[in-house]
């Protein structure tokens, strides 16, 4: 089979908008907690680079995700 041939097969199944979840949400909201303080990071040293109210909002907003995915972490592992 193509990938094109591919493609135009999976073009044709329905988007449900499901998530299929194949490792415990513990293990998920690590993953998701971990891409935020990474982006969080690299946020904070374009900022610390070219300080100017763009970089320092961009950087801001970073952290405000990270801060929300180590919230949801904790939870997580409280339940």
């Amino acid at each position: 089979m193509s990938s094109q041939e591919l493609k135009t097969l999976l073009d044709q199944v329905a988007d449900t908008r499901e998530i299929v979840l194949r490792r415990p949400r513990a293990w998920i909201d690590y993953d998701l907690w971990t891409d935020a303080r990474d982006e969080a990071r690299e946020a904070y040293r374009a900022w610390r680079a070219a300080p100017a109210a763009e970089t320092y909002a961009v950087y801001r907003a970073a952290q405000d995700r990270e801060d929300a995915a180590q919230d949801t972490l904790a939870a997580s592992r409280r339940s």
